[in-house]
């Protein structure tokens, strides 16, 4: 009987053994797209730009301490490639991560086209994702562990404050009809989607126009003419980067106005448009506020003004690195890995999914609260609606004008 009890513990203690004694690797390897060039650059770029600097931070402080190796610090080792905007192109880097570099991590490239083609290629090698910015909807099932989005909430639900103000204080106003333009994409028209569905949940303000267009799309002057032979009251273009600075600058020369007219980019990558399109065409334009232009406490990392200093020391104002969301996603990614990293049992990647999801309503970065629904989806971190209001000769800013507990301004709707 003992030698038996005997040959159990024995058995239980070599079982045990490995966990207590997992031998430290010499450097945390992450794998990470981006697109230098192409379409998505201009929002790929300051999420790539930030996440290094985040780490420059570790690293310099001799990298991430740790716990399931006893605390120890170990140095991030980023292996990165150029996807070149190109979907095609970034499966094979994607699959090339996974299967050739065998990386501990992996952080998609910023936005949903790119993210698309790498949450099946995480699923089928059981690699979990961490996607930055890629908020389609598709991408979340609860048959899919290997994933979580990091920085924007998921856009079924995203776009929640542009309705609830046309259909409340809009509505007040006026504000009877609604025209929606949107590019075809798991993004843009995945917000589309929601807020013509919120609109006619609501029963309020009437969807008389709704349009998608290829993200390819660069003149949008028949389509504004179009929308205008309708006369909404309110003009919501969702689009990328290079949409909106499409739109907007159609918009300026056709004449037409509107009483609201709302774009994603004119504020959340609000650098970039104005260096494009020029203060006058963006004044008075609607979009989300984001995290560069509002600030939440963060109890773990930078704040939103330590990390701009810190930003524009490393890429100084004028070096074409511009300043904006991306930056802070980007950022903001990197804190979530370093949290991941300092409380996961094993570099396993179920264990680095049960981290991830532990840190779901109890993290507070610049961002705001990360929060995660049990597929993946993040339901924090919801922006607040803005507007680009004059401050004086060539100048702009970004106020909160809804929900009224996040505003820090008032709305000004066009006659």
């Amino acid at each position: 009987m003992k030698s038996k009890l005997l040959a159990l513990l024995m058995l239980a203690a070599v079982a045990i053994a490995p966990a207590r004694a997992q031998q430290a690797p010499s450097e945390i390897r992450i794998g990470q797209l981006y697109a230098s060039s192409g379409p998505y650059a201009s929002i790929s770029m300051p999420v790539y730009d930030a996440f290094k600097l985040w780490v420059d931070e570790v690293n310099a402080k001799g990298g991430v301490a740790m716990q399931a190796f006893g605390g120890k610090r170990i140095p991030i080792k980023l292996i990165s490639y150029d996807d070149q905007s190109s979907t095609a192109t970034a499966a094979t880097l994607y699959n090339q991560l996974i299967t050739q570099d065998h990386v501990d991590l992996l952080v998609a490239d910023s936005g949903s086209v790119l993210t698309s083609v790498g949450v099946p290629i995480a699923k089928e090698h059981k690699q979990f994702l961490f996607d930055v910015s890629g908020t389609g909807a598709a991408f979340f099932s609860e048959d899919n562990p290997y994933i979580a989005l990091m920085a924007d909430p998921v856009s079924t639900i995203w776009p929640h404050y542009i309705s609830d103000f046309l259909n409340d204080e809009g509505y007040k106003e006026g504000i009877r009809t609604v025209a929606i333009l949107y590019s075809t994409n798991d993004f843009t028209g995945t917000q589309a989607a929601a807020l013509k569905g919120f609109f006619e949940r609501d029963k309020k303000v009437k969807v008389i126009y709704y349009q998608g267009v290829p993200t390819s799309t660069s003149n949008y002057t028949v389509l504004i003419n179009n929308i205008a032979a309708q006369n909404p009251d309110a003009v919501l273009e969702l689009g990328y980067v290079g949409n909106d600075i499409a739109f907007l600058r159609n918009l300026q020369d056709s004449g037409n106005q509107f009483r609201f007219v709302f774009s994603i980019y004119a504020g959340t990558e609000m650098e970039e448009i104005e260096k494009n399109v020029g203060v006058s065409a963006m004044k008075n334009i609607f979009s989300y506020v984001p995290a560069s232009n509002y600030e939440y406490k963060a109890e773990e990392g930078m704040s939103q003004k330590e990390f701009k200093a810190a930003w524009e020391k490393k890429y100084p104002p004028g070096s074409g690195v511009a300043f904006g969301a991306n930056a802070i996603y980007g950022y903001m990614t990197g804190v979530v890995v370093q949290k991941t990293l300092e409380t996961t049992r094993s570099l396993r990647q179920m264990d680095i999914h049960d981290a991830v999801f532990g840190l779901s309503g109890k993290l507070k970065t610049l961002d705001g609260t990360f929060e995660l629904r049990k597929d993946g989806a993040q339901i924090g971190e919801v922006t607040p609606l803005g507007q680009l209001q004059e401050a004086g000769k060539d100048k702009l800013d970004l106020i909160a004008v809804y929900p009224p507990d996040l505003a820090h301004g008032k709305a000004i709707l066009g006659k």
